[in-house]
């Protein structure tokens, strides 16, 4: 039997080493492989870009909510608060919650000195406004969920996926041990080395997606109740012409 130097042991392990590179694993991938790595890398390049998009928005809404809200009932006259929402950007919820009630209300208005009245006999203003500002706080809160389903689809399939690619690449690294009939550790640990990587590569893709979409959840529900509340204050503004002020 011979034994192997410190040298030829050392020169052994660093070419094992260097077949658990990612340069190699690129090398050997088959169609699968790549089909995994791509997906992976489409999973991680949406999910950060969600992640940047929703921050950016979310913060933008809540530094906006207070002004808008405060705007609208620190102002004396309906019709100049009406044209300060008018003025508010486009991606501005609370305006366009406020805006949807606004018009309801000119609406009912005018249909009840109309002609046939047919909305009035129908609908009391009261009514039509409640339909209105649910309709507008449903349209804004969807707003606010764009991205939601793609994060939590990444945090929880995107493990499987790199999962899947190293049981294939191990599945291949058998096959090769099998054939060449070397099963020393510097002939396994290479093959299975690139094979795991995959399942790193899914977890560096899952781990982000899934702090974000349970911060974005959180954050998503604070948004949410101040959309109620700011509902149910113009619903009594518009309906009978004064706030009623909730005792806190």
């Amino acid at each position: 039997m011979f034994l192997q130097t410190p040298a030829a042991t050392g020169n052994t392990n660093a070419e094992a080493m260097k077949q658990m590179g990612f340069e190699n694993l690129m090398q050997n991938f088959d169609w699968l492989g790549w089909v995994v790595f791509v997906t992976l890398v489409a999973m991680s390049f949406l999910s950060w870009y969600f992640i940047i998009a929703n921050g950016i928005r979310n913060a933008t809404v809540k530094a906006r909510a207070d002004k808008v809200i405060d705007g609208f009932w620190g102002n004396g006259s309906t019709q100049d608060a009406i044209r300060e929402l008018e003025a508010q950007p486009k991606s501005e919820p609370f305006s366009k919650i406020a805006l949807e009630a606004a018009s309801a209300m000119a609406h009912h208005q005018q249909s009840t000195t109309g002609t046939t009245g047919r909305l009035a006999e129908s609908l009391s203003r009261s009514e039509f406004i409640d339909r209105a500002l649910r309709q507008a706080v449903a349209r804004e809160s969807m707003r606010l969920e764009g991205g939601m389903t793609l994060l939590a689809t990444v945090g929880s399939a995107a493990p499987f996926v790199g999962l899947l690619g190293t049981v294939w690449g191990i599945y291949h690294a058998l096959i090769g041990i099998a054939a060449t009939g070397n099963a020393s550790m510097n002939a396994v640990a290479g093959p299975v080395g690139e094979a795991l990587i995959m399942t790193a590569f899914g977890l560096f893709a899952a781990i982000p997606a899934l702090f974000a979409y349970n911060f974005f959840n959180r954050s998503n529900r604070v948004v949410y109740a101040r959309f109620d509340e700011f509902a149910n204050d113009l619903h009594d503004f518009f309906a009978t012409g004064s706030r009623i002020e909730s005792a806190k």
